[in-house]
């Protein structure tokens, strides 16, 4: 149950918004419109690259490519002492939030929350980004087409992400 004082938040922030904007003798309406039909034109202009993203994940992963990937990083995995649960999760989450959420889900389920495996996850969940959703939103917005070095350095910052989940694990609370 919502409280009072949060129930009335959004009328009072919207009332206060308008107030200033017509006591600057901005046109509050005007610049409402504004505002939605820019938004509408990037939601257009970046809807092409997610539906590419979308179609070529789903194909990933309904070809077996992620669990042919699995199987050529498990060694290396093992190596490293990087819990194979999570891996799926490690690998998916450049890729998608809603199907990094999945596995994610399936790791707790599966191994618990307070396990090494589920705590791991929770720290990789909030120590890395859904990079190839987050180039093809942004760089779609601003219609740039070559990404440069933007792609093999935020994959670095993901693979680090997944090193230091586990190794922080590892120190904070033992086990694995």
């Amino acid at each position: 149950m919502m409280s009072a004082a949060t129930q009335l938040l959004l009328p009072v922030l919207i009332a206060g918004i308008f107030f200033h904007g017509l006591w600057k003798k901005i046109p509050v309406f005007d610049s409402f419109v504004q505002g939605a039909a820019d938004g509408l034109k990037t939601a257009l202009s970046i809807t092409p690259a997610l539906v590419c993203l979308i179609t070529v994940l789903a194909m990933f992963r309904s070809s077996g490519g992620l669990e042919l990937l699995l199987k050529l990083v498990s060694p290396l995995a093992d190596l490293l002492r990087i819990p194979g649960e999570i891996l799926p999760l490690a690998l998916m989450r450049p890729l998608s939030g809603s199907g990094a959420l999945v596995f994610f889900q399936e790791i707790l389920e599966r191994c618990g929350p307070d396990s090494f495996a589920g705590r791991a996850a929770s720290v990789l969940m909030g120590s890395t980004e859904t990079t190839f959703y987050t180039v093809a939103v942004y760089y779609g917005a601003v219609q740039v087409r070559e990404t440069g070095r933007t792609i093999p350095a935020a994959l670095a910052g993901d693979l680090t992400g997944l090193l230091v989940s586990v190794l922080a694990v590892r120190l904070l609370f033992g086990g694995g």
